[in-house]
């Protein structure tokens, strides 16, 4: 059974995962207390979902973009648990999740989430028959950068606030439903199953946060 962990952001999600089916889910929002609530909440799903620690044989985690100090929080959750328990770990990148929340379709897709200070960390994504496909690594920008690049149809996903959504709306864009900006963890697990299946997995030792490099000043 796979645990997939996401503290990326304020928003924080937990699921497990067993090969057939998502056993149980648990997503919340948390103020700056992913330490002290993860493992309680890890362990309230184990109960609702009954199951055990001793059936998780293999761990996903969301790598970033996203705050520094709570992606730090899950990867050290994740590395303790994989280095005391000798499971292996698959990262995945968080806009890869929002990603996968979409319906496929021929226009462009930007998964987005806050970066603070105005801005945001985001991704352009491609669909195939392999699914949503990155194109190119995830960047700081602003939504005004974001419009200024938007040259046909396309659709935003992720963290918004009103007065974004509502900007964006304006441009060429169609915004994701709130329900499809919502990060699952439940996608998170099937992403990093199929990874595990394929043999594709990290080395939990070396493991590390995607953070992104912001330069120049915020927005005024």
């Amino acid at each position: 059974m796979l645990l997939a962990v996401d503290t990326s952001t304020a928003q924080v999600g937990l699921a497990l995962h067993d090969g057939n089916q998502v056993l149980g889910e648990m997503i919340w929002t948390t103020r700056q207390h992913h330490t002290t609530e993860l493992a309680p909440v890890f362990g309230e799903l184990l109960t609702r979902s009954g199951t055990s620690m001793d059936m998780v044989n293999m761990l996903g985690v969301a790598i970033g973009p996203g705050s520094f100090t709570s992606l730090r929080v899950g990867l050290s959750f994740v590395k303790g648990l994989s280095l005391a328990r000798s499971l292996p770990v698959v990262g995945i990148p968080t806009l890869d999740i929002l990603a996968a929340a979409q319906p496929g379709q021929k226009k462009p897709l930007v998964a987005v989430l806050q970066a603070g200070r105005g801005r945001l960390a985001l991704g352009w994504y491609r669909y195939s028959k392999k699914g949503w496909q990155a194109e190119g690594p995830a960047r700081v920008g602003t939504v005004d950068g974001l419009i200024g690049e938007i040259k046909s149809p396309t659709l935003i996903a992720g963290e918004l606030t009103p007065e974004e959504r509502q900007r964006l709306s304006r441009a060429n864009t169609i915004l994701a439903s709130p329900a499809n900006c919502l990060r699952r963890p439940a996608l998170l697990s099937e992403l990093a199953w199929t990874r595990v299946q394929e043999g594709r997995m990290d080395d939990p030792a070396s493991l590390a946060p995607l953070y992104l490099h912001v330069a120049g000043a915020p927005p005024a």
